[in-house]
């Protein structure tokens, strides 16, 4: 009877859980005209459910910011960041989109402030979609043809080098990419460390303090391996 009797409760628990904090996913990706709401807790998910895209607080901070975690790590294992500088003042009427020239924007209220965006300058086709993949890069590309990628993630990393990114040259400005710790737990804006290829054109990477001070070095490329690793 015991038993029977806190079955009511349970259930009750599980549809407040469910009622405060479920939230839906809209497969793993978005095509034009269509956009992720933070107020409905909409999220991207990868198709192997590795990763997934939306919107969250760091920490005990009210602050939202537009990342990618792994689905499944308890905590939340953030490895990429849209707005780190930037936090949604208006969540609640926040949303990425994806617009019908093609570029990913992060809009903010009625007035549809612009947070952040993928920023491309050339129109893009309407067939153009935005895909999370299993390997944690978010791309845009051609749904037709796959291959044809326009802008990802990976190109734009924040703190994190997952398997299979390239940490080079950026395309764009020609300057090193570089990963940038988060300021602190709770704030991912860029903090003290940065790590990437050495600006002066060696063939190295460097970790440095503060962008000026060098902290850390591989050593140079021989062709087979940095010089500070024995073979």
């Amino acid at each position: 009877m015991g038993a029977m009797n806190t079955k009511p409760w349970l259930l009750f628990v599980l549809f407040y859980y469910r009622a405060c904090f479920s939230f839906s996913i809209a497969g793993d990706s978005l095509s034009a005209g269509h956009s992720l709401s933070f107020s409905k807790r909409e999220t991207l998910l990868s198709q192997g459910g590795t990763f997934e895209l939306g919107f969250f607080k760091p920490g005990t901070s009210s602050n939202i910011y537009l990342g990618i975690w792994y689905k499944r790590f308890v905590p939340k294992e953030v490895v990429w960041v849209a707005n780190r500088e930037n936090p949604l003042p208006d969540p609640s009427s926040s949303r990425l989109e994806l617009s019908e020239d093609g570029n990913l924007l992060l809009l903010e209220g009625s007035s549809n402030i612009q947070v952040w965006s993928t920023n491309l300058t050339h129109r893009l086709s309407n067939s153009t979609e935005a895909v999370l993949g299993d390997d944690g890069n978010f791309v845009l590309r051609e749904r037709s043809n796959p291959s044809s990628i326009y802008w990802e993630s990976f190109d734009h990393p924040t703190d994190t080098w997952l398997p299979g990114a390239k940490l080079g040259i950026d395309k764009v400005t020609g300057k090193p990419q570089q990963l940038i710790s988060w300021k602190n737990s709770e704030d991912p804006a860029p903090g003290v460390f940065s790590y990437g290829l050495d600006p002066n054109g060696r063939d190295q990477y460097i970790l440095e303090w503060n962008r000026s001070q060098i902290f850390w070095r591989t050593g140079l490329w021989d062709g087979l391996s940095f010089s500070i690793f024995l073979r």
